[in-house]
């Protein structure tokens, strides 16, 4: 069977939470899932979203998704692409899923005129390290991501 990547819709949130979720399961990250499905719903469809998102489907069975943003590199005085996530169910992977979802994210990227289209990978995920190789990414040794969340983001944030 073939399958298709489509944008989502209002009706899909609860899909994509759900992929999120076993995306969390895979990166045993899943208590770090604190948000909702209506919260989710909110940042994808309110007035000016900062967030889109794509579904690979098979007919009904939603196979993968893709969650995007773009972000800005003062360098090259051009906004970019982020992907914050992508995943493939397990019983779906090697069927060009995951390179049909971020073929779809580069697509944006080129069109919007973007500088770089941009992700993160998990050091230990050495399948997606591969891949991600294999369609002719560059890992960036020397970076590392610095993050503020919780009481140390609040503690920073008090004047």
């Amino acid at each position: 069977m073939t399958f298709r990547v489509a944008a989502v819709r209002v009706q899909d949130c609860e899909v994509v939470f759900a992929l999120i979720r076993a995306l969390a399961e895979y990166e045993k990250l899943a208590a770090q899932v604190v948000g909702t499905v209506e919260d989710l719903r909110r940042e994808l469809f309110c007035d000016r979203p900062v967030i889109e998102a794509v579904i690979a489907w098979e007919e009904q069975l939603p196979l993968g998704f893709a969650l995007y943003f773009h972000n800005y590199s003062t360098f090259l005085a051009r906004r970019g692409l982020y992907l914050e996530d992508v995943f493939v169910v397990p019983e779906a992977r090697g069927r060009g899923i995951g390179k049909a979802l971020i073929r779809h994210c580069a697509r944006v990227a080129v069109e919007r005129n973007c500088g770089r289209f941009e992700w993160s990978v998990l050091d230990w995920n050495q399948p997606a390290i591969e891949f991600y190789q294999s369609i002719g990414a560059a890992l960036l040794p020397d970076w590392r991501i610095c993050r503020l969340t919780g009481a140390a983001l609040l503690r920073l944030a008090q004047p």
